[in-house]
């Protein structure tokens, strides 16, 4: 017991120092900064969301209204069948958020779960707090036209709890009504504090593992003192882990906030960019009427002449960006997530390279003016993991961008069996500045790399070669200074160890 006392007493400040900080600044990072920004960033996501809810029932009232002034319907079939189509909406988690209808006096049109309310006046109907709300739901749309109330509310169908809600209310001047919905703030705080106990979760584990490298740091250090320069190195070297490992963390809960936030904006334009377009073609007659009337006319900075056919284009083209965005969304999730090493995945190769490609567009689009992919069609799978595959071929892509002296030199990918149809394998070529023969030979050691001063680790060849070794293939490079490398990437079909890789675990 003396001896350990004496040895944790010679354990030098600096080595604990300056993880505890590294500890402390991470986790007052996550709950003084980020935690409290994303739930201003979720109830205002929350805002949004019910405003265009909102914005898409008033709508299906524009809708019913028109009809009326059509004269294919009366006013009171009209408001009816209204009032019929909006008591069936239902949105969210378990399809028990609603919209209601009142009037202007105020009087309650409809409301799903509060029938006992309906052709009453409201005016007087107060919150446990006192507040007046319908009065204020008038007063909201009478001074501004639309606009969001807080107030207290029974939760969803059960009129037993009360609970804090905001509401967005906008008037249908027609028919002098308004309509509206809310969010419950408790659901907020919910996800709020979902997210907080697995960021603890997730911290405690952090600091459990970064208690354990210092643990076995120090000791090391104390065993080999006649090693120390090594020791100091291979400290600093794990010092440089652990940040990169908080890093990867923080990015991959910031990658899932920022794809929520996103995912709810697109979601809306996918789902209003199709109204826009069935509104531009229902108006489209009317317009084409008052041009032959009237002759050409200004609508805002264009002719109506110039913008007629290119407005359905436009709407079209929001729509497929959107998806766009949507699918990269979905790409950056996948390859975020923290997925099990195991070989389960039927593994397509071309199609994971293509999944490679567009997590590295920006990168290659800045590199090079010439970048091209040849798919070998019909390509067998083979079994593995499609995630670490993926990461072996974003690594080696940016490996062949950062190559590049010009954006005139050439990445060329390509894909294909070999002779014998036991193997798959990916080429990657570049005609970057090329690899002298004796850095070749250690491109592949961890923590070797040429780039340190540009904050190079040396990590991204050696977890990709553990990677493919894992999988039974090989990794095979060519390369002459100042032309150009080629990298080949081996997998083999039947699931066995390559005779290279086999040996390869015996050194």
């Amino acid at each position: 017991m003396k001896q350990v006392s004496h040895m944790l007493g010679q354990i030098p400040i600096r080595i604990f120092l300056p993880v505890v900080l590294t500890v402390l600044l991470f986790i007052l990072t996550i709950f003084l900064l980020i935690l409290p920004e994303m739930k201003e960033r979720l109830l205002e996501g929350k805002r949004e969301v019910i405003r265009e809810l909102v914005a898409s029932a008033w709508s299906s009232l524009d809708d019913f209204a028109r009809q009326e002034q059509e004269g294919h319907l009366t006013r009171r079939e009209a408001q009816q069948q209204a009032i019929h189509h909006i008591r069936g909406l239902r949105y969210g988690y378990d399809q028990k958020d609603y919209f209601w209808i009142n009037d202007m006096q105020p009087r309650m049109i409809m409301h799903p779960y509060r029938p006992d309310l309906e052709g009453k006046d409201i005016s007087n109907f107060t919150d446990p707090s006192g507040k007046r709300l319908f009065v204020d739901f008038v007063n909201t749309v009478r001074n501004n036209g639309a606009g969001y109330v807080d107030y207290q509310w029974q939760w969803m169908d059960d009129p037993t709890r009360i609970v804090p809600k905001i509401s967005y209310v906008k008037g249908f001047a027609p028919w002098g009504w308004i309509i509206g919905t809310g969010i419950y703030v408790g659901d907020v705080h919910a996800q709020i504090s979902a997210i907080t106990r697995k960021t603890t979760f997730i911290c405690l584990w952090i600091l459990l593992l970064i208690i354990l490298l210092s643990v076995h740091i120090v000791w090391h250090g104390i065993k080999v003192t006649g090693e120390k320069r090594q020791a100091e190195e291979m400290a600093r070297v794990k010092q440089e882990q652990l940040f990169q490992a908080a890093k990867m963390v923080s990015l991959g809960t910031l990658v899932s906030g920022v794809a929520h936030e996103i995912n709810n904006p697109i979601t809306s334009i996918l789902l209003n960019a199709p109204n826009l377009g069935r509104t531009w073609e229902a108006i489209i007659p009317i317009l084409d009427a008052h041009q032959q009337q009237h002759g050409d006319f200004q609508v805002g900075a264009a002719r109506f002449s110039r913008i007629r056919d290119r407005i359905p284009q436009m709407l079209t083209g929001i729509t497929d960006d959107a998806r766009r965005v949507r699918n990269i969304v979905a790409d950056l999730k996948d390859f975020s997530r923290d997925n099990p090493s195991a070989m389960k995945d039927q593994v397509d190769l071309n199609d994971v390279i293509k999944k490679a490609v567009v997590l590295t567009t920006n990168l290659i689009k800045k590199s090079t003016r010439n970048f091209s992919v040849d798919y070998q069609s019909g390509l067998p799978v083979f079994r593995g993991n499609a995630q670490r595959v993926e990461q072996v071929v974003i690594n080696l892509v940016v490996n062949a961008c950062q190559a590049l002296p010009d954006r005139d030199r050439a990445i060329a990918i390509t894909t294909r069996s070999t002779a014998g149809n036991d193997r798959v394998v990916f080429c990657i070529r570049d005609e970057g500045v090329g690899i002298d023969g004796t850095v070749l030979k250690q491109i592949t050691d961890p923590f070797f790399t040429t780039r340190r001063e540009a904050g190079g680790t040396g990590l991204g060849l050696a977890i990709s070669d553990r990677i493919v070794r894992d999988h039974g293939g090989e990794m095979i490079f060519e390369s002459v200074p100042e032309t150009g490398t080629t990298v080949s990437v081996f997998f083999p079909l039947a699931g066995r160890r390559s005779v290279e890789a086999t040996n390869g675990d015996r050194k």
